[in-house]
C-alpha cells in the first residue's frame, strides 16, 4: 500500500483529499497546524478507516523541526501532496508578508525536509491566480503568468522554486493550477468549514438554506452582467486530478504543470441564479465590502490534463450544489473544532 503525506489535511480541500485517497486504498499521513484547518474531519476519517490507514499530526511548515519529526516518525513516504497554504486574495492584499512567509518560506522548509528524507515525488496545489488578468480565454498553461495579488505571486514563486529544485536535485513534480473550488464529498460527509467562507457557491447555498445572509462582495467588472466570470470545479474532481497526477509520478519522471477546471465560465450572478433555481429558494442579495485584487474573467483550457493525466471533470455545477446542500444540512456551522 502506497503511503503519502498530505499537508493542509484539516482544510476544506485537504480533508476532502484525505477522504478520496483513503477510498482509493492509500495509506495517508495528514499534517496541519490547525490555525485554519480542523481536527474534527480528520477524526471522523480516522474512525472510519482506522489508525493503520490514516494518522495525522499537528505541525507547521514554518517550523522545520516539527516537520522533520513527522518525516522521522513516518518512514517510507512515497510522495507529498502539498495543499497547505493561505489562500484569501483580499487578505493577501492587506498582509502580503504573511502570504510570502507561509506559502513560500514554509514550502521551502517542506522541500528541504523532503530532500533530507529521500522523498522525491511532489504534487503541488497551485492556482489560476498565477495568470492574473486573462489575455484570452479559455486560459491554457502557456498563458503569461502576471499575478495581480500577493496570493497568486506567492504560489508562482513557489512553482519556480519547485522547478529549480527539480532541475538541480532529485525532485519529480506535478503542479496543478486550479480554478474556483466548490462542492463537498458526494455523500455530504466532508465539506467546507471556512468561517466565513469566501467561496461563492458555498455562500449562495448557505443563503438559500437560510444559514447566513448572502453578501455580494465582487467588484463591478467589464463583463455582460458586471460580475466576474470564473470556472467552478468540484472539490472531488479536483482531488481526483491530484490522485491521477500522483499515479503518473510514481510510474515515470515528470515535471509538468496542468490547469484543473471545467473549461466553462459562469458569472457570479449566473451562479446565484442557478443556486436559487436548484434549491427553489429565493434569497436577498446584500451588497458587502468589495474584495481587492479581483479581475474580470478567467476560465480554464483543460485539454492538457485530459490528454496527459487522463482526467476530466465528472461533476456538474448542479452536482456540486446538491452535495453542498447535503453537507450544510448536516453541518450548518461547519466543523466544531
Amino acid at each position: 500500500m502506497t503511503k503519502i503525506l498530505i499537508t493542509g489535511a484539516g482544510g476544506y480541500i485537504g480533508s476532502c483529499a484525505v477522504y478520496l485517497f483513503l477510498q482509493n486504498d492509500f495509506e495517508v499521513v495528514g499534517l496541519d497546524n490547525f490555525s485554519r484547518g480542523y481536527k474534527q474531519p480528520l477524526e471522523v476519517l480516522q474512525n472510519k478507516f482506522g489508525q493503520k490507514r490514516f494518522r495525522f499530526y499537528t505541525a507547521d511548515l514554518r517550523d522545520k523541526d516539527s516537520l522533520k519529526a513527522v518525516f522521522e516518525q513516518e518512514s517510507d513516504i512515497s510522495a507529498v501532496i502539498h495543499y497547505s497554504a493561505l489562500c484569501l486574495v483580499d487578505e493577501s492584499m492587506k498582509d502580503p508578508l504573511l502570504y510570502f512567509q507561509n506559502n513560500v518560506s514554509g514550502g521551502i522548509n517542506l522541500l528541504e525536509v523532503m530532500q533530507s528524507s529521500g522523498v522525491s515525488n511532489l504534487v503541488f496545489s497551485s492556482t489560476c491566480a498565477v495568470y492574473g488578468e486573462s489575455e484570452y480565454v479559455p486560459v491554457d498553461e502557456k498563458h503569461k503568468t502576471l499575478p495581480t495579488n500577493p496570493y497568486g505571486e506567492s504560489k508562482l514563486m513557489f512553482e519556480k522554486i519547485i522547478d529549480w529544485q527539480s532541475k538541480l536535485k532529485d525532485l519529480n513534480y506535478v503542479v496543478l493550477r486550479y480554478f474556483n473550488v466548490c462542492g463537498a464529498s458526494d455523500d455530504g460527509l466532508i465539506g467546507d468549514s471556512k468561517k466565513p467562507s469566501v467561496l461563492l457557491v458555498q455562500n449562495a447555498v448557505r443563503g438559500a438554506l437560510g444559514i447566513d445572509k448572502f453578501y455580494l462582495t465582487c467588484p463591478e467588472v467589464d463583463t455582460e452582467d458586471k460580475t466576474p466570470i470564473r470556472d467552478y470545479v468540484n472539490v472531488m474532481d479536483l482531488n481526483m486530478a491530484h490522485l491521477k497526477a500522483l499515479s503518473l509520478l510514481l510510474k515515470q519522471k515528470l515535471c509538468d504543470v496542468f490547469n484543473i477546471g471545467t473549461g466553462t465560465g459562469y458569472s457570479v450572478l449566473q451562479v446565484v441564479n442557478m443556486v436559487q433555481d436548484i434549491t427553489g429558494k429565493k434569497f436577498d442579495i446584500v451588497k458587502g465590502e468589495k474584495r481587492q485584487g479581483e479581475y474580470a474573467r478567467i476560465y480554464a483550457n483543460i485539454e492538457k490534463a485530459k490528454k496527459i493525466l487522463g482526467w476530466r471533470p465528472q461533476h456538474t455545477l448542479k452536482d456540486s450544489v446538491e452535495s453542498l446542500i447535503k453537507w450544510y444540512q448536516k453541518h450548518p456551522n461547519g466543523w466544531d473544532y
